[in-house]
Parts: C-alpha cells; sequence; structure tokens
C-alpha cells in the first residue's frame, strides 16, 4: 500500500517538453484517471512513475521513497496495457503465474495466489485454456489477474478497455471498480474516454499539453471547471458555448449572445461577474441545461426562454438530442423523450441560467 506524489515533474525528449511541472498527490488507496486529449501526456506521465521513461526533472515519491532512479522492477508496481501481451503458447494459469516464477515465489504460494485471482475475476474456469480460445474480454481480465497476483502496493493501467467493443467496456470498467474496491489498493488509470474517467475515477486529473488543468472529484469538474478546456472535455455531448458580453438592462444584468438573443443572469451570479460587466466574455451551457419548454424540470427557472429552429433530431430512447440553432448560433438541447421536437420545425426552449458557466475572454478561465 502506497500513496503516490509527482513534485515538478518535467519530462522532454529533446526539444519536446511532454511534462511541465506536474505536480499531484494521490493518497494510499485511492483510484485516479488521468484523461485527457491524445497527446496531452498522461501516459507519459504513468510510464514516468513506473519507470518505463526517465524524468528530466522533478521528483517522484510511491509512498516516502524518491524513486526517480529505482528500477522498475523494484517499485513494486503492476501495470496493465492496452495490449493483453499474453504469451500466446502458455495457458491461463501460466500466464498469471509466470511473473511470480520469475520471483522464485513457492509453487504452493503461486497456486494460492492464481486462484483467488481468477475467482475473484470470474475466469476460474479457464486457468487450462490458452489465450487464442478466449474473447477479448476474457484475455484482458487474464491481464488483470496477471497483475493482481503480485500484490503491488500500485496498479498502473494505461488505457486497458480500448480494445473492447462497447457492451464489454462497460461490464470490464465495472469490474475493475469493484476490483479497486476489494483491493483497497492504489490505481492509476489513463484514458481518453471522459465517460470511463467519470464513472471509475475517485478524483480525475485533466490535461492539456503536458500541463495538469484540474485535478478534482467527477462531480466537482463538471459542476465548477477552472477553465474552458475542463468545460468542454468534461460532460457529452461538449457543453456549448458562445461569444458573449454581459451587460446591464432594466436593473438586471443579461448575457447577450452577438445579437442573436439574450438571457438574463440570475441575481445570485451578479457579485460573481459583476466586474465584467461591459466586457466580452465566453457564454457556456451544458446541453442537459437546455430543456424543451414543455418539459422543464421542476425548481428550473423558466425565464430564459427562445424560440429556435431545430436542424437535427437524434433519438435515444430515454433522451432526445435536439441540434437547434437560433440568429446563425448553433447549440445542442438534451430533451426530455417526450418532446413532439422534430427536424426542420422550431422548438421554445428553456436555459437553465443558475447552471450557467461564464469564462474570461482572454485567458479563458471561469468566472462562475
Amino acid at each position: 500500500m502506497a500513496g503516490i506524489k509527482y513534485d515538478h515533474v518535467w519530462k522532454r525528449f529533446g526539444e519536446v517538453t511532454v511534462l511541465k511541472d506536474l505536480n499531484i498527490d494521490i493518497p494510499d488507496g485511492e483510484f485516479l484517471v488521468l484523461v485527457g486529449p491524445s497527446g496531452c501526456g498522461k501516459s507519459t506521465a504513468l510510464r514516468c512513475l513506473a519507470g518505463l521513461e526517465e524524468i528530466t526533472d522533478g521528483n517522484i515519491f510511491i509512498g516516502d521513497r524518491v524513486v526517480n532512479d529505482v528500477p522498475p522492477k523494484d517499485r513494486d508496481i503492476a501495470m496493465v496495457f492496452q495490449s493483453y501481451a499474453l504469451y500466446p503458447h502458455m495457458s491461463v494459469y501460466d500466464n498469471m503465474a509466470f511473473g511470480l516464477k520469475l520471483r522464485k515465489v513457492a509453487k504452493t504460494e503461486i497456486e494460492k495466489r492464481v486462484k483467488e485471482a481468477a475467482e475473484m475475476l470470474s475466469i476460474g474456469h479457464l486457468l487450462d485454456r490458452k489465450p487464442k480460445a478466449l474473447s477479448g474480454g476474457q484475455r484482458q481480465r487474464v491481464a488483470l489477474g496477471r497483475a493482481i497476483v503480485r500484490n503491488p502496493a500500485v496498479f498502473l493501467m494505461d488505457e486497458p478497455l480500448s480494445n473492447l467493443d462497447a457492451k464489454l467496456r462497460v461490464q470490464t470498467r465495472a469490474e475493475i471498480s469493484k476490483l479497486h474496491n476489494r483491493l483497497a489498493t492504489t490505481f492509476i488509470y489513463v484514458t481518453h474516454d471522459q465517460t470511463e474517467a467519470m464513472t471509475m475515477g475517485s478524483r480525475i486529473a485533466v490535461m492539456r499539453d503536458g500541463v495538469l488543468q484540474q485535478c478534482d472529484t467527477p462531480q466537482m469538474l463538471y459542476d465548477h471547471p477552472s477553465n474552458m478546456f475542463v468545460a468542454g472535455f468534461i460532460g457529452s455531448p461538449s457543453m456549448n458555448f458562445f461569444e458573449a458580453r454581459l451587460d446591464r438592462s432594466n436593473g438586471g444584468m443579461v448575457v447577450d449572445v452577438g445579437g442573436a438573443f439574450q438571457v438574463p443572469v440570475p441575481a445570485s451570479k451578479f457579485d460573481m461577474i459583476g466586474n465584467y460587466v461591459g466586457k466580452n466574455v465566453y457564454f457556456g451551457v451544458r446541453p442537459e441545461d437546455v430543456h424543451d419548454a414543455k418539459y422543464v424540470p421542476v425548481g428550473v427557472d423558466s425565464s430564459a426562454r427562445l424560440t429556435t429552429n431545430i436542424n437535427v433530431v437524434e433519438p435515444m430512447g430515454s433522451e432526445i438530442f435536439a441540434y437547434i440553432e437560433r440568429g446563425g448560433k448553433e447549440f445542442i438541447g438534451r430533451f426530455d423523450p417526450r418532446s413532439a421536437a422534430r427536424t426542420g420545425g422550431n422548438v421554445e426552449v428553456v436555459l437553465d441560467m443558475d447552471k450557467m458557466h461564464i469564462f474570461d475572454r482572454d485567458n479563458e478561465k471561469a468566472l462562475v
């Protein structure tokens, strides 16, 4: 069992800086997800922790020990890759036991650990099979089992579900979450899939171009993103953004979206953004806060109403995604499935302005 600390970690490949002053404290037993687009540095951060890449500057701690110069085999970590990397000529049992045999673990202890891990992952009946006789999900569970039998202080997972189909991804991510709860060990998980991040992580670290943007619980990232990048990355479909201006109107405040429409700002937000009246900002509203006016949830203020044209409707069964337009500005709403919205028609929508987001036009940092 061990906590992890990235302390002012930099990583450069020649002239290219991949990690820029990375600082993260990961308590013992936490499930931390590193998330971001391709090339953001998340896998490099994991590989540096594993010892597969040398850091350029800073320190990495596992527990109280600086591991900068510690070989990977001595870091007490286990890693699961996107590729299963199973030995095709070995049985499932031998694949899981191989690392323990190399470490000269007693045969009885190996058998005990392999069987316990196999039962935990529901692959006990597959121990005699070769990898070619397994499905993708079963192979991934064997790779997980190979890591579990080592009883490491830290589990590192680099996009382990990428090769699975959609249904199997959902099942396997639930298995990994249950596994974390059962083992109570530190997990660090890399993915570009924000749905995986939101459903699995106790905290999420969002990265962009080697820089940590925000590290917080999934709900805090969703409700209180620190900047436009985090706001747009977390949530599906992505947050709607508009170039806008804050103005006074009839003793209150409005968001003016370039003449396309104006919506009132709730009085509760005045203190936060009062200094930006008369200034250009970015206005953000999530699709799930854009409602068909006929089916506004209880408790939502209906004063921010707009009549919009409907460009595309995507029925999802439990909800409707509506691509709507007003004054040349297209955005997305997630409607109640009872909505009568149809492609080519129009619909009156209500924006839940209590959940609006305002960002500084210059640095894109969140004001609300």
